[in-house]
Protein backbone atom coordinates (compact mmCIF):
# COMPACT_ATOMS: atom_id res chain seq x y z
CA UNK A 1 0.00 0.00 0.00
CA UNK A 2 2.67 2.50 1.04
CA UNK A 3 4.93 1.40 -1.84
CA UNK A 4 2.11 1.94 -4.34
CA UNK A 5 1.38 5.39 -2.84
CA UNK A 6 5.03 6.39 -3.06
CA UNK A 7 5.24 5.14 -6.65
CA UNK A 8 2.18 7.16 -7.66
CA UNK A 9 3.64 10.27 -5.97
CA UNK A 10 6.92 9.85 -7.86
CA UNK A 11 5.08 9.30 -11.12
CA UNK A 12 2.95 12.41 -10.61
CA UNK A 13 5.54 14.90 -9.39
CA UNK A 14 8.88 13.31 -10.21
CA UNK A 15 11.51 12.04 -7.79
CA UNK A 16 13.70 15.22 -8.03
CA UNK A 17 10.78 17.46 -7.00
CA UNK A 18 9.79 15.24 -4.07
CA UNK A 19 13.43 15.05 -2.98
CA UNK A 20 13.74 18.85 -3.10
CA UNK A 21 10.55 19.36 -1.07
CA UNK A 22 11.67 16.82 1.53
CA UNK A 23 15.17 18.31 1.74
CA UNK A 24 13.99 21.92 2.15
CA UNK A 25 11.59 21.05 4.96
CA UNK A 26 14.03 18.68 6.63
CA UNK A 27 16.62 21.48 6.62
CA UNK A 28 14.08 23.88 8.17
CA UNK A 29 13.51 21.44 11.03
CA UNK A 30 17.21 20.54 11.35
CA UNK A 31 18.01 24.19 12.11
CA UNK A 32 17.64 23.23 15.79
CA UNK A 33 21.00 21.47 15.36
CA UNK A 34 22.88 24.69 14.66
CA UNK A 35 20.79 27.06 16.79
CA UNK A 36 21.79 25.16 19.90
CA UNK A 37 25.37 26.15 19.06
CA UNK A 38 24.20 29.72 18.38
CA UNK A 39 22.73 29.92 21.90
CA UNK A 40 26.00 28.80 23.48
CA UNK A 41 28.01 31.12 21.22
CA UNK A 42 26.05 34.10 22.54
CA UNK A 43 26.22 32.97 26.15
CA UNK A 44 29.77 31.61 26.48
CA UNK A 45 31.79 33.33 23.74
CA UNK A 46 30.12 36.71 23.23
CA UNK A 47 29.21 36.88 26.94
CA UNK A 48 25.83 38.47 26.20
CA UNK A 49 23.28 38.95 28.94
CA UNK A 50 19.99 37.02 28.70
CA UNK A 51 18.10 40.09 27.51
CA UNK A 52 20.79 40.98 24.94
CA UNK A 53 20.78 37.43 23.57
CA UNK A 54 17.01 37.53 23.26
CA UNK A 55 17.21 40.79 21.29
CA UNK A 56 19.81 39.25 18.95
CA UNK A 57 17.54 36.27 18.32
CA UNK A 58 14.56 38.57 17.67
CA UNK A 59 16.49 40.69 15.18
CA UNK A 60 17.93 37.61 13.48
CA UNK A 61 14.44 36.17 12.98
CA UNK A 62 12.97 39.41 11.61
CA UNK A 63 13.14 38.23 7.93
CA UNK A 64 10.39 35.73 8.79
CA UNK A 65 8.11 38.71 9.41
CA UNK A 66 8.19 39.93 5.78
CA UNK A 67 7.40 36.69 3.98
CA UNK A 68 4.76 38.23 1.64
CA UNK A 69 7.50 40.28 0.00
CA UNK A 70 9.26 37.12 -1.17
CA UNK A 71 5.98 35.70 -2.45
CA UNK A 72 5.03 38.86 -4.35
CA UNK A 73 8.48 39.13 -5.93
CA UNK A 74 8.49 35.52 -7.14
CA UNK A 75 4.90 35.84 -8.36
CA UNK A 76 5.34 39.09 -10.29
CA UNK A 77 8.98 39.29 -11.40
CA UNK A 78 10.27 36.17 -13.20
CA UNK A 79 14.02 35.69 -13.54
CA UNK A 80 14.89 34.44 -17.01
CA UNK A 81 11.23 33.57 -17.45
CA UNK A 82 11.11 31.41 -14.29
CA UNK A 83 9.32 32.39 -11.10
CA UNK A 84 10.41 29.79 -8.55
CA UNK A 85 13.73 28.00 -9.02
CA UNK A 86 15.89 31.15 -9.46
CA UNK A 87 14.50 32.53 -6.20
CA UNK A 88 15.05 29.19 -4.47
CA UNK A 89 18.67 29.20 -5.68
CA UNK A 90 19.14 32.77 -4.36
CA UNK A 91 17.52 31.80 -1.05
CA UNK A 92 19.74 28.73 -0.71
CA UNK A 93 22.89 30.77 -1.38
CA UNK A 94 21.80 33.25 1.31
CA UNK A 95 21.30 30.30 3.67
CA UNK A 96 24.65 28.73 2.85
CA UNK A 97 27.33 31.42 2.93
CA UNK A 98 26.61 32.94 6.39
CA UNK A 99 27.31 29.55 8.00
CA UNK A 100 30.51 29.17 5.99
CA UNK A 101 31.67 32.63 7.06
CA UNK A 102 30.75 32.00 10.70
CA UNK A 103 32.62 28.70 10.63
CA UNK A 104 35.73 30.01 8.90
CA UNK A 105 36.07 33.59 10.21
CA UNK A 106 36.68 34.00 13.93
CA UNK A 107 36.28 37.78 13.66
CA UNK A 108 32.72 37.44 12.31
CA UNK A 109 31.42 35.08 14.98
CA UNK A 110 33.24 36.98 17.74
CA UNK A 111 31.58 40.31 16.98
CA UNK A 112 28.01 40.86 18.15
CA UNK A 113 27.18 43.06 15.14
CA UNK A 114 28.59 40.80 12.43
CA UNK A 115 27.24 37.71 14.20
CA UNK A 116 23.73 39.20 14.25
CA UNK A 117 24.02 40.32 10.61
CA UNK A 118 25.10 36.82 9.53
CA UNK A 119 22.21 35.17 11.37
CA UNK A 120 19.76 37.68 9.89
CA UNK A 121 21.05 37.03 6.36
CA UNK A 122 20.78 33.29 6.92
CA UNK A 123 17.18 33.66 8.12
CA UNK A 124 16.41 35.78 5.06
CA UNK A 125 17.43 32.85 2.88
CA UNK A 126 15.53 30.31 4.99
CA UNK A 127 12.33 32.39 5.01
CA UNK A 128 12.52 32.98 1.26
CA UNK A 129 13.09 29.27 0.61
CA UNK A 130 10.08 28.45 2.80
CA UNK A 131 7.81 30.75 0.77
CA UNK A 132 9.10 29.56 -2.61
CA UNK A 133 8.81 25.85 -1.84
CA UNK A 134 5.25 26.43 -0.55
CA UNK A 135 4.43 28.12 -3.86
CA UNK A 136 6.02 25.27 -5.83
CA UNK A 137 3.91 22.75 -3.91
CA UNK A 138 0.75 24.79 -4.57
CA UNK A 139 1.51 24.99 -8.28
CA UNK A 140 2.35 21.29 -8.51
CA UNK A 141 -0.90 20.32 -6.79
CA UNK A 142 -2.93 22.72 -8.93
CA UNK A 143 -1.49 21.19 -12.11
CA UNK A 144 -3.86 18.22 -12.24
CA UNK A 145 -2.69 16.52 -9.04
CA UNK A 146 -5.17 17.88 -6.48
CA UNK A 147 -5.71 14.37 -5.06
CA UNK A 148 -2.17 14.53 -3.63
CA UNK A 149 -2.58 17.89 -1.85
CA UNK A 150 -2.88 16.32 1.61
CA UNK A 151 -0.07 13.87 0.86
CA UNK A 152 2.36 16.65 -0.04
CA UNK A 153 1.46 18.60 3.09
CA UNK A 154 1.91 15.45 5.19
CA UNK A 155 5.28 14.84 3.55
CA UNK A 156 6.31 18.42 4.35
CA UNK A 157 5.29 18.25 8.02
CA UNK A 158 6.86 14.80 8.44
CA UNK A 159 10.15 15.99 6.92
CA UNK A 160 10.21 19.07 9.16
CA UNK A 161 9.38 17.08 12.29
CA UNK A 162 12.03 14.49 11.43
CA UNK A 163 14.57 17.26 10.86
CA UNK A 164 13.63 18.87 14.18
CA UNK A 165 14.00 15.63 16.10
CA UNK A 166 17.33 14.74 14.45
CA UNK A 167 18.65 18.28 14.87
CA UNK A 168 17.69 18.42 18.55
CA UNK A 169 19.21 15.01 19.28
CA UNK A 170 22.47 15.72 17.46
CA UNK A 171 22.75 19.39 18.42
CA UNK A 172 23.38 18.84 22.10
CA UNK A 173 25.58 15.79 21.58
CA UNK A 174 27.87 17.34 18.96
CA UNK A 175 28.28 20.47 21.08
CA UNK A 176 29.97 18.35 23.73
CA UNK A 177 32.22 16.71 21.13
CA UNK A 178 32.98 19.42 18.55
CA UNK A 179 33.77 23.12 18.52
CA UNK A 180 31.05 25.62 17.64
CA UNK A 181 32.77 26.71 14.42
CA UNK A 182 32.85 23.08 13.23
CA UNK A 183 29.12 22.77 13.92
CA UNK A 184 28.47 25.85 11.75
CA UNK A 185 30.45 24.26 8.91
CA UNK A 186 28.71 20.92 9.32
CA UNK A 187 25.28 22.51 9.03
CA UNK A 188 26.38 24.26 5.82
CA UNK A 189 26.41 20.83 4.16
CA UNK A 190 22.58 20.76 4.03
CA UNK A 191 22.08 24.04 2.12
CA UNK A 192 24.98 23.01 -0.14
CA UNK A 193 23.16 19.77 -1.01
CA UNK A 194 19.96 21.79 -1.43
CA UNK A 195 21.74 24.08 -3.90
CA UNK A 196 22.90 21.11 -5.95
CA UNK A 197 19.41 19.59 -5.81
CA UNK A 198 17.90 22.70 -7.40
CA UNK A 199 19.67 21.77 -10.64
CA UNK A 200 17.76 18.46 -10.76
CA UNK A 201 14.34 20.14 -10.97
CA UNK A 202 13.17 21.69 -14.22
CA UNK A 203 10.81 24.64 -14.30
CA UNK A 204 8.91 25.66 -17.42
CA UNK A 205 9.28 29.38 -18.27
CA UNK A 206 6.14 31.12 -17.09
CA UNK A 207 6.23 34.62 -18.53
CA UNK A 208 2.74 35.98 -19.09
CA UNK A 209 1.47 35.08 -22.55
CA UNK A 210 0.97 38.67 -23.63
CA UNK A 211 4.58 39.45 -22.73
CA UNK A 212 5.80 36.56 -24.90
CA UNK A 213 3.55 37.69 -27.76
CA UNK A 214 4.81 41.27 -27.46
CA UNK A 215 8.41 40.07 -27.46
CA UNK A 216 7.85 38.02 -30.59
CA UNK A 217 5.97 40.90 -32.20
CA UNK A 218 8.71 43.41 -31.40
CA UNK A 219 11.37 41.01 -32.69
CA UNK A 220 9.43 40.66 -35.95
CA UNK A 221 9.04 44.43 -36.16
CA UNK A 222 12.76 44.81 -35.58
CA UNK A 223 13.58 42.40 -38.44
CA UNK A 224 11.00 43.98 -40.74
CA UNK A 225 12.19 47.53 -40.01
CA UNK A 226 15.82 46.63 -40.56
CA UNK A 227 15.01 44.61 -43.68
CA UNK A 228 12.80 47.37 -45.07
CA UNK A 229 15.35 50.01 -44.31
CA UNK A 230 18.12 47.92 -45.90
CA UNK A 231 16.15 47.25 -49.09
CA UNK A 232 15.29 50.90 -49.52
CA UNK A 233 18.80 52.13 -48.92
CA UNK A 234 20.76 49.54 -50.86
CA UNK A 235 20.01 51.31 -54.11
CA UNK A 236 20.13 54.86 -52.81
CA UNK A 237 23.61 55.58 -54.29
CA UNK A 238 25.35 54.24 -57.34
CA UNK A 239 28.89 55.29 -56.86
CA UNK A 240 31.23 53.16 -54.73
CA UNK A 241 32.06 56.10 -52.52
CA UNK A 242 28.40 56.94 -52.06
CA UNK A 243 27.65 53.28 -51.33
CA UNK A 244 30.31 53.18 -48.63
CA UNK A 245 28.96 56.35 -47.03
CA UNK A 246 25.44 55.06 -47.33
CA UNK A 247 26.43 51.70 -45.80
CA UNK A 248 28.06 53.47 -42.86
CA UNK A 249 24.97 55.60 -42.29
CA UNK A 250 22.70 52.60 -42.73
CA UNK A 251 24.62 50.56 -40.18
CA UNK A 252 24.46 53.41 -37.71
CA UNK A 253 20.74 53.87 -38.25
CA UNK A 254 20.20 50.10 -37.94
CA UNK A 255 21.99 50.11 -34.57
CA UNK A 256 19.99 53.12 -33.41
CA UNK A 257 16.76 51.50 -34.59
CA UNK A 258 17.56 48.20 -32.89
CA UNK A 259 18.61 49.97 -29.71
CA UNK A 260 15.42 52.02 -29.68
CA UNK A 261 13.19 48.97 -30.12
CA UNK A 262 15.05 47.02 -27.41
CA UNK A 263 14.81 49.96 -25.02
CA UNK A 264 11.12 50.16 -25.77
CA UNK A 265 10.75 46.42 -25.07
CA UNK A 266 12.69 46.53 -21.80
CA UNK A 267 10.87 49.65 -20.68
CA UNK A 268 7.56 47.99 -21.48
CA UNK A 269 8.59 44.86 -19.56
CA UNK A 270 9.64 46.87 -16.50
CA UNK A 271 6.36 48.74 -16.65
CA UNK A 272 4.42 45.47 -16.76
CA UNK A 273 6.32 44.10 -13.77
CA UNK A 274 5.72 47.33 -11.88
CA UNK A 275 2.01 47.22 -12.63
CA UNK A 276 1.89 43.54 -11.63
CA UNK A 277 3.58 44.32 -8.30
CA UNK A 278 1.30 47.28 -7.70
CA UNK A 279 -1.80 45.24 -8.49
CA UNK A 280 -0.71 42.38 -6.19
CA UNK A 281 0.01 44.71 -3.26
CA UNK A 282 -3.25 46.60 -3.77
CA UNK A 283 -5.24 43.37 -3.90
CA UNK A 284 -3.48 42.11 -0.77
CA UNK A 285 -4.14 45.28 1.22
CA UNK A 286 -7.75 45.53 0.05
CA UNK A 287 -8.44 41.92 1.01
CA UNK A 288 -6.70 42.18 4.37
CA UNK A 289 -8.71 45.28 5.36
CA UNK A 290 -11.95 43.31 5.31
CA UNK A 291 -13.28 42.96 8.90
CA UNK A 292 -13.72 39.19 8.60
CA UNK A 293 -9.96 38.93 8.05
CA UNK A 294 -8.65 41.91 10.00
CA UNK A 295 -10.38 41.10 13.31
CA UNK A 296 -9.13 37.50 13.77
CA UNK A 297 -5.62 38.46 12.67
CA UNK A 298 -5.70 41.36 15.12
CA UNK A 299 -6.50 38.89 17.92
CA UNK A 300 -3.63 36.56 17.04
CA UNK A 301 -1.27 39.54 16.76
CA UNK A 302 -2.20 41.02 20.14
CA UNK A 303 -2.30 37.59 21.81
CA UNK A 304 1.40 37.22 21.03
CA UNK A 305 2.72 40.71 21.75
CA UNK A 306 0.90 40.98 25.08
CA UNK A 307 2.79 37.94 26.41
CA UNK A 308 6.49 38.70 27.04
CA UNK A 309 8.65 35.73 26.08
CA UNK A 310 11.37 34.67 28.51
CA UNK A 311 12.58 31.60 26.61
CA UNK A 312 16.19 32.76 26.27
CA UNK A 313 16.26 33.86 29.91
CA UNK A 314 15.09 30.38 30.93
CA UNK A 315 17.84 28.84 28.78
CA UNK A 316 20.41 30.87 30.72
CA UNK A 317 18.82 29.80 34.01
CA UNK A 318 18.83 26.13 33.04
CA UNK A 319 22.50 26.19 32.02
CA UNK A 320 23.96 28.66 34.56
CA UNK A 321 21.97 27.78 37.70
CA UNK A 322 20.69 24.24 37.13
CA UNK A 323 23.88 23.29 35.20
CA UNK A 324 21.97 21.22 32.67
CA UNK A 325 24.19 19.94 29.88
CA UNK A 326 23.63 20.64 26.20
CA UNK A 327 22.84 17.00 25.38
CA UNK A 328 19.97 16.96 27.89
CA UNK A 329 18.53 20.23 26.56
CA UNK A 330 18.64 18.70 23.09
CA UNK A 331 16.70 15.70 24.37
CA UNK A 332 14.19 18.09 25.97
CA UNK A 333 13.61 19.67 22.56
CA UNK A 334 12.98 16.20 21.12
CA UNK A 335 10.30 15.68 23.75
CA UNK A 336 8.98 19.10 22.73
CA UNK A 337 8.71 17.98 19.09
CA UNK A 338 6.88 14.85 20.21
CA UNK A 339 4.58 17.05 22.26
CA UNK A 340 3.93 19.16 19.18
CA UNK A 341 2.89 16.09 17.19
CA UNK A 342 0.75 14.91 20.11
CA UNK A 343 -0.92 18.32 20.19
CA UNK A 344 -1.68 18.09 16.47
CA UNK A 345 -3.24 14.67 16.91
CA UNK A 346 -5.24 15.69 20.00
CA UNK A 347 -6.56 18.80 18.28
CA UNK A 348 -7.69 16.90 15.18
CA UNK A 349 -9.17 14.12 17.30
CA UNK A 350 -10.99 16.05 20.02
CA UNK A 351 -11.05 19.83 19.45
CA UNK A 352 -11.58 20.61 15.76
CA UNK A 353 -15.40 20.48 16.10
CA UNK A 354 -15.44 22.95 18.98
CA UNK A 355 -15.83 26.71 18.70
CA UNK A 356 -12.55 28.51 18.13
CA UNK A 357 -13.20 30.90 21.00
CA UNK A 358 -13.52 27.90 23.32
CA UNK A 359 -10.39 26.20 21.96
CA UNK A 360 -8.31 29.37 22.24
CA UNK A 361 -9.54 29.91 25.80
CA UNK A 362 -8.37 26.39 26.68
CA UNK A 363 -5.06 27.06 24.93
CA UNK A 364 -4.26 30.21 26.93
CA UNK A 365 -5.31 28.64 30.20
CA UNK A 366 -3.03 25.73 29.33
CA UNK A 367 -0.16 28.10 28.53
CA UNK A 368 -0.68 29.75 31.90
CA UNK A 369 -0.44 26.30 33.53
CA UNK A 370 2.75 25.68 31.54
CA UNK A 371 4.15 28.82 33.18
CA UNK A 372 3.49 27.17 36.53
CA UNK A 373 6.14 24.57 35.64
CA UNK A 374 8.68 27.39 35.36
CA UNK A 375 7.46 29.02 38.58
CA UNK A 376 7.84 25.72 40.44
CA UNK A 377 11.27 25.18 38.87
CA UNK A 378 12.63 28.63 39.72
CA UNK A 379 11.12 28.73 43.23
CA UNK A 380 12.52 25.25 43.96
CA UNK A 381 9.14 23.99 45.16
CA UNK A 382 9.72 20.70 43.36
CA UNK A 383 12.75 20.02 45.58
CA UNK A 384 10.44 19.55 48.58
CA UNK A 385 8.86 16.62 46.75
CA UNK A 386 12.24 15.25 45.65
CA UNK A 387 11.39 15.86 41.97
CA UNK A 388 14.58 16.26 39.87
CA UNK A 389 15.19 19.46 37.91
CA UNK A 390 15.47 17.47 34.69
CA UNK A 391 12.01 16.00 35.20
CA UNK A 392 10.47 19.47 35.51
CA UNK A 393 12.30 20.78 32.43
CA UNK A 394 11.50 17.72 30.33
CA UNK A 395 7.81 17.54 31.06
CA UNK A 396 7.40 21.29 31.12
CA UNK A 397 8.77 21.40 27.57
CA UNK A 398 6.47 18.60 26.40
CA UNK A 399 3.37 20.14 27.99
CA UNK A 400 4.14 23.66 26.76
CA UNK A 401 4.73 22.60 23.14
CA UNK A 402 1.58 20.45 23.15
CA UNK A 403 -0.56 23.36 24.34
CA UNK A 404 1.08 25.82 21.91
CA UNK A 405 -0.05 23.53 19.09
CA UNK A 406 -3.66 23.93 20.31
CA UNK A 407 -3.26 27.62 19.51
CA UNK A 408 -1.28 27.21 16.28
CA UNK A 409 -3.72 24.77 14.66
CA UNK A 410 -6.72 27.16 14.85
CA UNK A 411 -4.48 29.91 13.49
CA UNK A 412 -3.49 27.78 10.48
CA UNK A 413 -7.07 26.69 9.88
CA UNK A 414 -8.66 30.11 10.14
CA UNK A 415 -5.90 31.52 7.95
CA UNK A 416 -6.62 28.94 5.27
CA UNK A 417 -10.36 29.60 5.43
CA UNK A 418 -9.95 33.37 5.13
CA UNK A 419 -7.72 33.27 2.03
CA UNK A 420 -9.76 34.11 -1.09
CA UNK A 421 -8.97 32.38 -4.41
CA UNK A 422 -6.17 33.89 -6.48
CA UNK A 423 -3.95 35.25 -3.70
CA UNK A 424 -3.99 32.31 -1.30
CA UNK A 425 -0.21 31.92 -1.13
CA UNK A 426 0.65 35.57 -0.60
CA UNK A 427 -2.15 36.20 1.90
CA UNK A 428 -1.26 33.07 3.87
CA UNK A 429 2.37 34.25 3.92
CA UNK A 430 1.09 37.57 5.28
CA UNK A 431 -0.80 35.75 8.04
CA UNK A 432 2.30 33.76 8.97
CA UNK A 433 4.35 36.98 8.95
CA UNK A 434 1.89 38.54 11.37
CA UNK A 435 2.36 35.56 13.66
CA UNK A 436 6.16 35.74 13.33
CA UNK A 437 6.31 39.50 13.82
CA UNK A 438 4.10 39.43 16.91
CA UNK A 439 6.16 36.56 18.37
CA UNK A 440 9.36 38.56 17.75
CA UNK A 441 7.84 41.61 19.43
CA UNK A 442 6.81 39.43 22.38
CA UNK A 443 10.42 38.27 22.59
CA UNK A 444 11.66 41.88 22.54
CA UNK A 445 9.20 42.80 25.30
CA UNK A 446 10.46 39.79 27.26
CA UNK A 447 14.02 41.07 26.87
CA UNK A 448 12.90 44.51 28.08
CA UNK A 449 11.17 42.90 31.08
CA UNK A 450 14.31 40.92 31.95
CA UNK A 451 16.40 44.08 31.70
CA UNK A 452 13.94 46.05 33.88
CA UNK A 453 14.09 43.31 36.53
CA UNK A 454 17.91 43.33 36.40
CA UNK A 455 18.08 39.67 35.43
CA UNK A 456 21.59 38.74 34.31
CA UNK A 457 23.84 35.70 33.97
CA UNK A 458 24.95 36.24 37.57
CA UNK A 459 21.60 37.20 39.09
CA UNK A 460 18.25 35.44 38.64
CA UNK A 461 16.66 36.62 41.90
CA UNK A 462 13.87 38.50 40.12
CA UNK A 463 13.19 35.83 37.49
CA UNK A 464 10.24 34.54 39.51
CA UNK A 465 8.56 37.97 39.21
CA UNK A 466 9.12 37.96 35.45
CA UNK A 467 7.43 34.56 35.13
CA UNK A 468 4.54 35.76 37.32
CA UNK A 469 4.03 38.71 34.97
CA UNK A 470 4.22 36.36 32.01
CA UNK A 471 1.54 34.11 33.52
CA UNK A 472 -0.86 37.02 34.10
CA UNK A 473 -0.20 38.35 30.59
CA UNK A 474 -1.00 34.92 29.14
CA UNK A 475 -4.57 35.21 30.44
CA UNK A 476 -5.08 38.72 29.02
CA UNK A 477 -5.88 37.69 25.40
CA UNK A 478 -8.92 35.77 26.62
CA UNK A 479 -10.60 39.12 27.33
CA UNK A 480 -10.65 40.16 23.67
CA UNK A 481 -11.67 36.88 22.07
CA UNK A 482 -14.74 38.73 20.76
CA UNK A 483 -12.56 39.52 17.73
CA UNK A 484 -12.81 35.86 16.67
CA UNK A 485 -16.03 35.04 14.73
CA UNK A 486 -18.51 33.63 17.26
CA UNK A 487 -19.63 30.63 15.18
CA UNK A 488 -16.18 29.73 13.82
CA UNK A 489 -15.04 26.19 14.53
CA UNK A 490 -11.77 24.33 14.04
CA UNK A 491 -12.96 22.57 10.91
CA UNK A 492 -10.86 23.32 7.83
CA UNK A 493 -13.87 23.57 5.56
Amino acid sequence: MQIAWAARMRASFGAPFLWLVTLVYFTQGFRSFVWTAVSYQMKDILKLSPSASQVVVSVAHSPWSIKPIYGILSDCIPINGRRRLPYLVIATILSLFPWLLLGLKTSIRSSRTSFTASLTLQNLGSAMADVVIDAMIAEAVRAEHAEFAGDLQSLSWFAMALGGICGSLLGGYTLSQLSIDTIFLLFAVLPAVQLLSCSLVKETPSEPQRVQIDIRQENMELKEDISHFSSNSSFSKTSNRSKRKSKHKNDKRKRNLKSGILEKHHGSLVKRYYMSLKSAIYSLVRTFKQPIILRPMAWFFFSNITVPSLSTVMFYYQTEVLNLEASFLGNARVVGWLGLMLGTYAYNRYLKHKKLREVLTYAHIGLAIANLFDIILVSKLHSWLAIPDKFMVLWGSAFGDTIRQFKLMPFLIISGRLCPPGIEGTLFALFMSINNLSSNLGSVFGAALASALNISSESFHNLIFGIDIQLLATLLPITFLFLIPKEATGLAS
